[in-house]
C-alpha cells in the first residue's frame, strides 16, 4: 500500500495480513536491556582484563593497549572535549580511520554524553560538508593533517563547527596550527576586510585517502581555517582533561547516562540520493550487541577469542560488533583492506567480520589455483594416504581397494591439480545444514586432510567465526567454504534496525539464508513480502525529519525495512529482493539509482536507462537508446554509420563516445563507489514489458534482473579483453559492453546496513 510523504504509516495486523510473526529460537541468546554503551567497557575491566585487547597497526609493528588503558584515554580525552566548551548532548563529527583511535574517539562521546556523527570517508565532499550543517556538528575529530587540509577550505559555511581535534600530528605541529589559524580575511574595494566563505565544492571531489587507493580531487590547498574555530592535537585535548576538577565533571555527566539517551547518528542514503540521519540510542546498541554475541555458540571471553577489524567503523555494522568484543574482552586488531590478506596470516584472527566481496575473491582465486597448479619433478611425488582416514567397522577388507578408487583423488603425475579439483568437486556437492553421510562423509575427510587446510590457511588457519553481512552472498561460496570447515555466518539488518536483527548460527545455518531472529527481535511478511521488525534495537526515527520517519515507522512500532523476503519451513529468513529504489553492491555499499537515471534520461539520445548491480562489485547500466534520435545523429557521421545495423552501430566507436559523455557527466556528482563503470545499448521497448515498467513508471529492478539476464551477466562476466577475444571468434553481432574506467579502489567498504 503506497504511502504519501507525511503521512504515517497506519496498518493493523489485518491490513498488513501478517500471517505469522517470527521470533529467536529458544536459548539462541538472550534479550539485555537497559545498558549503556561505557557500562560494557566497565564490566570488561572488571571481569575480563585483557592487556592486549586494542591494538592498532603501526609502521613499527603492533601497539597494544589493554582495556583498562583505554577506558582511561577515553576518559581524558571526554573530558578533555567538556573542557573546551562542549556539552551534554553537543554533536561531534568524526572523520576518522577505522582503527583503535575512532573507538577512542566514539568512547570518549559515550562517556559524557555528547553525540557522536561518525562520517563515512568515501563520500564525496558535498555530502560531508552536508553531514557537518545538518547535524549542526559542533567539534569534529579528524585523523591528521592531511584529511584536515582537504575539508578546510569548504568549513566556512559550517557556522555551528567550534573546536577541530587532530589525532595525529607531525613534529612540527605548533607551526602547522599556526597556519591553520591565519584567517583568510582580503580586502574590497573600499579596503574592508571580508571574510571568504562560500567556497564551491568541485563536482564529485572526494577525499584522498592513499590506504583505499583513492585519488581525490583537492582543488584548493588553502588551509586556514575560518576565525571562530580553535584546533588542537588529541593529546592536547587529553592534557586538559586531566584536570582533577574536570574528572569530578566527568563522574557527574556519566551518572547521568540513561539507556534511552541518543549515543550517535549514522547518515545513510534515501531512494533520492540524499542523506539521512539514523538516530540510534545507547540501549539499541548495547541490546543488539549483546544479544548477537551471547547467540553465538562456544563464544569464549577475553584473549581466548581474536578479532581482526577492517570493516569502517562509521557504518553500524562494524561498530556494533566492536562494542560486543569490548564487552568481552576480546583482543580486536585493527587494519584496513590493503593489509587484510597479510595480517590475516599473521594475526590468525579466531572471528573475521567482512562483506560477500573479499570471500568472492578468495573463493575466485581458489578456482584459479586449481587451474593454474602445476606441482615442480611430478614425477617424484609419492602419495601416502593415512588409511586410518578410510577405515569403517562395517567395510570388509577385501573391498578396501574397489572403495579406495571410488573416493580417492586420481594418483596421476599432476597429483597436486588433479587433488585439488576433486577436493573442489567434493566442496561443491556439501549442503549447510545437511550431515554428510556414508561415502561423502569419508570423502569429505580424506579432502580435508589434503586440500582443505590450505584453504583455511588463506584466513590464517583458526577462524570458529566468519561472520558477513552488508550484502547476500552466494549460495555455493557459503557451502563450499562450509565443507572445508569454514564456517559462514551470514547476517542480515540496516542501520535503522541498529545493526543485525537476523542471523546464521549454530543448528540454524543454511546457505542462501540470513538465519533466524536474535533474542527480542519479531519479523513478519507483510502482504506485498516486505520484511516487517518490530525491536529494542529499531531506531526512534531520524534526525530532523519526522517525514521520513512517518515512512518507514508505523503506529504499531514496525520498522518497513524496503526489502523483500520469505522464511523457509525450517523457519530462516530468505530475502528475495528489494521493494525500496535502492540496491546493494557485493561492497556492502548502496546505490540510489534515480539520480543517474535521471541525468541520463535527460539527452535526447536516451528513450530508458536503468541502474544495475544488486549483489555485484560495482554499479552498472542498461541504456536504451532513442533509435530516431540515434539515427539523426549517425547522419553527422557518415553514411555508411547510418546504414549500420542497430548491433554494429552500437558499437560504432563515435556512438559509444557518445554514451560514454552522458555516463561520464552522470557520474560526475556521485561518490567514485556509487558510479557506473560499464555500459551496455540494449534496443527493446519497455512499455511493452509492462512488468519491468508500471503505469507510474516506477522500474521493477527485480524483473529486469529476470528479463535481461543474459546481458547483465556477459556485462559483469567479460572484462574489456575478454568481449575484444570473443567478438574476433564470435561472427554474430552482440550488444556491445562499455567500460567506464574503473575507480581504482576495488576494497572492501561496508554499508551501513548489516544484511
Amino acid at each position: 500500500m503506497p504511502t504519501f510523504a507525511g503521512e504515517r504509516i497506519m496498518l493493523n495486523r489485518e491490513m498488513l495480513k501478517l500471517e505469522k510473526i517470527y521470533k529467536a529460537p529458544p536459548h539462541s541468546g538472550n534479550l539485555t536491556l537497559g545498558r549503556t554503551l561505557p557500562s560494557l567497557l566497565d564490566e570488561a575491566c572488571d571481569r575480563h582484563p585483557n592487556l592486549q585487547a586494542f591494538n592498532q597497526w603501526t609502521d613499527a609493528g603492533w601497539k597494544p593497549l589493554s582495556n583498562v588503558e583505554f577506558r582511561h584515554i577515553a576518559e581524558e580525552l571526554g573530558s578533555g572535549l567538556l573542557d573546551t566548551g562542549l556539552q551534554r548532548g553537543d554533536r561531534v563529527a568524526l572523520l576518522l580511520h577505522s582503527d583503535v583511535n575512532f573507538c577512542i574517539a566514539d568512547m570518549a562521546c559515550l562517556l559524557t554524553g555528547l553525540v557522536n556523527v561518525p562520517i563515512d570517508l568515501t563520500q564525496n565532499l558535498e555530502h560531508i560538508v552536508y553531514i557537518l550543517q545538518h547535524s549542526e556538528a559542533e567539534a569534529l575529530i579528524v585523523s591528521n593533517l592531511d584529511l584536515l587540509y582537504q575539508i578546510v577550505p569548504y568549513l566556512w559555511d559550517t557556522p555551528n563547527l567550534k573546536t577541530i581535534v587532530v589525532v595525529d600530528v607531525s613534529s612540527d605541529w605548533q607551526e602547522k596550527r599556526s597556519e591553520l589559524l591565519a584567517c583568510q580575511l582580503h580586502s574590497d574595494e573600499d579596503g574592508a576586510i571580508s571574510h571568504e566563505s562560500n567556497v564551491e565544492i568541485p563536482a564529485a571531489a572526494c577525499l584522498c585517502i592513499p590506504m583505499l587507493l583513492c585519488q581525490g580531487r583537492i582543488d584548493r590547498a588553502c588551509p586556514q581555517l575560518p576565525q571562530c574555530v580553535q584546533v588542537f592535537s588529541l593529546l592536547e585535548i587529553r592534557a586538559r582533561g586531566q584536570s582533577p576538577q574536570l574528572a569530578d565533571q566527568h563522574k557527574h555527566l556519566r551518572s547521568l547516562l540513561e539507556p534511552k539517551a541518543i549515543a550517535t547518528i549514522i547518515y545513510i542514503p534515501a531512494v533520492t540520493g540524499e542523506l539521512q540521519g539514523v538516530v540510534l540510542t545507547h540501549e539499541n546498541l548495547s541490546a543488539n550487541a549483546l544479544a548477537a554475541f551471547t547467540g553465538m555458540i562456544n563464544l569464549g571471553f577475553s584473549d581466548r577469542e581474536v578479532v581482526l577489524s577492517f570493516l569502517p567503523l562509521n557504518h553500524v555494522f562494524a561498530r556494533a560488533l566492536i562494542y560486543g568484543h569490548i564487552n568481552y574482552g576480546h583482543s580486536i586488531y585493527f587494519t584496513n583492506p590493503n593489509r587484510v590478506q597479510k595480517h590475516l596470516k599473521e594475526v590468525r584472527p579466531t572471528i573475521l567480520a567482512t562483506v560477500p566481496l573479499l570471500l568472492e575473491k578468495a573463493h575466485s582465486k581458489l578456482l584459479e589455483r586449481g587451474k593454474d597448479t602445476r606441482t615442480k619433478n611430478t614425477k617424484e611425488q609419492k602419495f601416502r594416504l593415512n588409511l586410518s582416514l578410510v577405515r569403517h567397522p562395517l567395510m570388509p577388507f577385501q573391498s578396501l581397494w574397489r572403495f579406495l578408487s571410488g573416493c580417492v583423488p586420481p594418483l596421476r603425475s599432476n597429483f597436486t591439480q588433479k587433488t585439488f579439483n576433486w577436493s573442489l568437486g567434493i566442496a561443491k556437492r556439501y549442503e549447510l545444514g545437511k550431515k554428510p553421510q556414508g561415502l561423502y562423509a569419508i570423502q569429505l575427510a580424506i579432502a580435508d586432510k589434503l586440500v582443505y587446510p590450505h584453504w583455511r590457511a588463506i584466513f590464517g588457519g583458526r577462524l570458529k567465526f566468519l561472520l558477513t553481512g552488508g550484502a547476500a552472498l552466494k549460495a555455493e561460496i557459503a557451502n563450499q567454504f562450509a565443507a572445508a570447515g569454514i564456517g559462514i555466518l551470514q547476517g542480515y539488518g540496516l542501520t535503522e534496525s541498529g545493526s543485525v536483527i537476523c542471523v546464521n548460527r549454530g543448528e540454524f545455518n543454511q546457505a542462501g539464508t540470513v538465519g533466524v531472529p536474535l533474542a527480542g527481535v519479531e519479523i513478519a511478511i507483510a502482504y506485498d513480502g516486505e520484511i516487517l521488525v518490530r525491536a529494542p534495537f529499531v531506531t526512534a526515527g531520524f534526525y530532523k525529519n519526522p517525514t521520513a520517519t512517518r515512512q518507514i515507522l508505523d503506529d504499531e512500532h514496525w520498522l518497513h525495512t524496503g526489502d523483500l523476503g520469505e522464511f523457509t519451513s525450517a523457519g530462516l529468513l530468505k530475502i528475495t529482493g528489494c521493494k525500496k529504489n535502492l540496491f546493494k553492491l557485493s561492497t556492502g555499499k548502496y546505490v540510489t539509482p534515480q539520480p543517474l537515471e535521471k541525468i541520463l534520461k535527460q539527452s535526447p539520445l536516451v528513450e530508458e536507462a536503468i541502474a544495475i548491480g544488486g549483489q555485484r562489485k560495482f554499479c552498472a547500466m542498461l541504456i536504451f537508446p532513442n533509435l530516431k534520435n540515434l539515427r539523426d545523429r549517425a547522419k553527422e557521421i557518415g553514411e555508411i554509420a547510418l546504414e549500420l545495423p542497430l548491433e554494429q552501430l552500437f558499437q560504432h566507436p563515435q556512438i559509444v563516445a557518445l554514451y560514454q559523455n552522458l555516463v561520464d557527466a552522470a557520474n560526475q556528482p556521485l561518490p567514485p563507489w556509487s558510479s557506473v563503470k560499464r555500459f551496455k545499448l540494449l534496443h527493446a521497448t519497455l512499455a511493452a514489458k509492462s512488468e519491468i515498467l508500471s503505469s507510474s513508471h516506477t522500474i521493477n529492478r527485480a524483473q529486469v534482473n529476470v528479463t535481461f539476464a543474459a546481458e547483465i551477466d556477459d556485462l559483469y562476466g567479460e572484462s574489456e579483453a575478454d568481449e575484444t577475444k570473443r567478438r574476433r571468434v564470435d561472427s554474430k553481432p552482440k550488444v556491445v559492453q562499455h567500460e567506464s574506467p574503473i575507480f581504482p579502489y576495488e576494497g572492501i567498504p561496508a554499508n551501513s546496513t548489516a544484511t
